[in-house]
């Protein structure tokens, strides 16, 4: 059994290089729940203006006391001003709470829905590990935005604005020996802001690059323990765990450089204050009074500020993370990726079902970088990778991709059997990928009933076909859920019919749950070939007029192999099978067999016809005892 190295890796890439979202790019996630932040504000006001006027109010007190003037409602007043600023402060916060709460829901399920209509490349291309890390981990950095960071700021700067002009008031003087202490501070947060940026960027960067990791190991975990991998893959996965918790530490550092700015800041003030705005009372210029109000504004001011040196940090980690999200958002869906073809689809009549016509085909560069760099990883733990397709691995004279498909032309007539066969490597999956719109030819075209397949939306095409995948996936979940996937209004006894055409009536009768039976994850619960023919169930459930079926035989025994071909035999009655077979005993009987070398088709005809004018075909029967 082969391991399963999933091709998702691509060339690291410097933190400075990293995706960078800007605060303009988080907007339409604010503004997605804007009556709330607009109650947010309006209680940010409130709640600025219950805070400015306790100073006023503590003021007042001092000038009673001091002339033994009696207080009467002035201090049940400033009570009250207490009570209410802490019951609006309260309530924001449960609000802000609420509104990041959603601000990740929303991005989550933005994220979800492109990811999900993503172009199959992007998954070639991309580690599945990473792209998981950005739904969950870099998404939930966004909460801290509106409820550590930015809501917090918007209502702290009222706070500070009011409590700096009251300050101006008081005394202009002490105001500019603040006003140098605290802009000196404010230059060095706004250094280090950017260098939080680009490490928590970095950071999230490795902490995608850990998932995969893990992903891939835990996925591969039989054959991993199998190959005596276990402590390669253990050191491989903790180097990348490593890796992220020194970026963290470096975040840890530059953010714990911010935060002493701020007591710095604050305590400098206050030394200014006192020892100024004592001489200034010695000398009659300032009342007692005046100077405890200027304190507490002071107070008032530097608070917010410490405030928002700690927003500055929250909102660079989040605006790292929204940029690696917005990277997968601003990919273009699988349906916008489409050229259009011009003209009505026709629908030929008497033209074959399928049609190849001439058809070239090479894999991006990137899909084929990523294929190499899994099979590389693969390689350096000693693992026998198993990476599907390998044709686009090998490169062509000046290192590029080369074409996997050169000049492919056969027809599928209605209702027949049409084998791929060749060695591997020959452009068989591809061919399918094809059919599936999974890419689109380089040149040449597909034709579905003498029609362009470009010419019909991808979803309409794929009801078309009944695909069953090399090593198809099994999900984890009950039998039910599996063969429901592509047929959610099939019947219980539809199921049933279907499970027993494939030979699986005893998996439904070895458990009392019947279709409900769990399957484990990945299918753990079956065998490999019932995993295979639950997959090819499920296509059949469907009742598609082609069935794609890539070694959907390979997985099983000789006896479950002839039962298999019995029972795709009874249900292609009425169909179109295209079949890529490596036992060529499987596919003897087709009525067109098509054998592909180096992504060429070198002959087509009958078993009979192949043995007789194609070499490479009668060396392949030769070598399985055929002949």
């Amino acid at each position: 059994m082969s391991a399963t190295v999933t091709p998702r890796r691509r060339g690291r890439r410097a933190p400075d290089d990293g995706p960078r979202a800007t605060f303009r790019q988080l907007l339409p996630f604010l503004l997605e729940h804007k009556k709330v932040l607009i109650v947010v504000a309006v209680l940010s006001i409130l709640g600025a203006a219950a805070t400015l006027v306790q100073p006023l109010l503590v003021g007042q007190v001092i000038d009673r006391v001091q002339h033994n003037q009696a207080l009467g409602a002035l201090i049940w007043l400033l009570v009250a001003f207490v009570i209410v600023s802490s019951v609006i402060s309260g309530y924001q916060h449960y609000l802000l709470q609420r509104t990041g709460t959603a601000v990740v829901y929303s991005s989550r399920r933005q994220l979800i829905a492109r990811i999900l209509h993503l172009p199959i490349r992007e998954f070639d291309a991309r580690r599945t590990g990473d792209l998981v890390s950005r739904v969950g981990t870099d998404t939930t950095l966004l909460y801290a935005v509106l409820t550590q960071g930015l809501a917090d700021a918007v209502g702290n700067v009222l706070l500070f604005a009011g409590a700096l002009i009251a300050m101006l008031v008081i005394d202009p003087v002490l105001l500019g020996l603040i006003v140098l202490v605290v802009g000196a501070s404010v230059v060095v947060v706004v250094l280090l802001s950017g260098r939080i940026r680009t490490a928590s960027t970095a950071q999230q960067e490795k902490v995608g690059e850990l998932a995969s990791g893990v992903e891939r190991a835990v996925g591969s975990i039989r054959t991993v323990r199998a190959s005596g991998a276990t402590e390669r893959e253990t050191v491989a996965v903790t180097g990348l765990a490593e890796e992220a918790y020194g970026i963290g530490v470096r975040i840890a550092k530059i953010s714990a450089l911010v935060v002493p700015v701020a007591g710095i800041a604050m305590q400098l003030s206050l030394l200014v204050v006192l020892g100024v705005g004592g001489f200034r009372v010695a000398a009659g210029a300032l009342s007692i009074a005046s100077l405890v109000i200027f304190i507490m504004f002071l107070f008032m001011m530097i608070m917010p500020l410490a405030s928002a040196f700690g927003a500055i940090t929250s909102v660079n980690q989040a605006l790292g993370a929204l940029g690696r999200i917005q990277e997968v958002l601003d990919l273009p869906a699988e349906d916008a990726t489409d050229e259009p073809v011009r003209g009505e689809r026709l629908m030929v009549a008497g033209s074959p079902i399928v049609e190849f016509r001439d058809v070239r085909f090479q894999y991006p560069a990137n899909v084929v970088e990523a294929r190499r760099s899994a099979e590389r990883a693969a390689k350096d733990l000693l693992v026998d990778a198993h990476v599907e397709p390998t044709d686009a691995l090998d490169g062509d004279a000046t290192g590029g991709p080369r074409e996997v498909l050169r000049g492919v032309s056969f027809p599928v007539t209605r209702g027949s059997r049409l084998a791929l066969v060749g060695p591997s490597g020959a452009g068989k999956s591809t061919i399918l990928s094809l059919i599936e719109r999974f890419y689109d030819p380089t040149s040449g075209s597909i034709r579905l009933n003498g029609d362009d397949v470009r010419t019909y939306p991808r979803d309409e095409l794929r009801a078309h076909f009944g695909y069953v995948e090399q090593d198809a996936p099994t999900l984890a979940g009950t039998l039910a859920d599996n063969l429901r996937l592509a047929s959610p209004d099939a019947t219980d006894a539809q199921c049933e019919q279907v499970l027993r055409a494939v030979n699986l009536g005893d998996v439904l009768e070895r458990s009392p749950l019947g279709l409900d039976a769990p399957v484990g994850e990945d299918g753990v619960m079956l065998s490999g070939g019932e995993r295979q023919r639950l997959a090819i169930a499920r296509a059949l459930l469907t009742e598609a007029p082609v069935l794609l079926l890539d070694e959907s035989t390979s997985s099983l025994d000789g006896v479950n192999e002839q039962r298999m071909r019995e029972a795709i035999d009874a249900v292609a009655t009425g169909r179109t099978l295209i079949v890529i077979a490596h036992r060529l005993s499987t596919v003897i009987d087709s009525d067109r067999i098509v054998v592909l070398q180096g992504g060429e088709v070198v002959g087509q005809g009958t078993h009979e016809e192949l043995l007789e004018s194609t070499p490479l075909y009668r060396d392949l029967a030769r070598h399985q005892l055929l002949v």
